[in-house]
């Protein structure tokens, strides 16, 4: 089955990819894999004039995150720490570059739709179709495509270019939660169909 995307209604979405990616482990992807696919999907994107969205989160006093009353989770839920956050942890990863054209989202809880103007900025440019990616799997990038399934759009994720804070964690989000909501595929076959030379595809995790 070919798979084709419009380059002029498709906007690729990166989900925090941010310095801090590098302060701790996650799976199941060497996390220099996870930005090498991430770059190519972002200069591919720009190159054929498409839409680019970066998102972070960020917060100046901490005081606009959410905190919730929760139970503990087991240590082995917990990213295991690789080294101290950088003071500017929220800054996007600058081995993706930047191009004037591409919007910065700041968000301040998971989801990258809530109260920012994502979908304002989408639905301006008459896109109905996002490509997401990013860290986490099953945190900011399974967030945002709820959030992006309930406003209508439809969605391509390139789980290839995903990790999350462990492998179940990320296997289970592309297995059970991600294919009701859009298409699985790889960053090859995604850069193929944005550059206008669709291939056959077949489905990632």
């Amino acid at each position: 089955m070919s798979f084709e995307l419009d380059s002029n209604r498709t906007a690729l979405v990166v989900i925090d990819i941010m310095k801090r990616v590098f302060s701790w482990e996650s799976q199941p992807h060497p996390i220099q894999e996870v930005v090498s696919q991430t770059t190519r999907l972002v200069n591919a994107f720009r190159q054929a004039e498409s839409f680019v969205v970066l998102v972070r989160v960020a917060s100046v006093d901490g005081k606009d995150f959410l905190d919730p009353i929760t139970d503990p989770l087991p240590s082995t839920l917990l990213p295991h720490a690789l080294a101290e956050e950088p003071e500017d942890w929220s800054d996007i990863l600058p081995a993706l570059g930047s191009h004037p054209l591409d919007h910065l989202v700041t968000k301040h809880q998971w989801g990258a739709f809530f109260g920012t103007d994502l979908d304002l900025q989408l639905r301006r440019r008459n896109i109905d179709t996002i490509v997401l990616c990013g860290i986490s799997t099953n945190i900011g990038v399974e967030t945002t495509a709820r959030e992006a399934y309930q406003h209508g759009y439809n969605q391509v994720f390139a789980t290839d270019a995903m990790n999350a804070y462990s492998e179940e964690e990320h296997r289970h989000t592309c297995t059970y939660i991600l294919p009701r909501m859009g298409r699985i595929r790889s960053t090859d076959e995604i850069v193929a169909a944005v550059s206008g030379e669709p291939k056959a595809s077949r489905d990632q995790v």
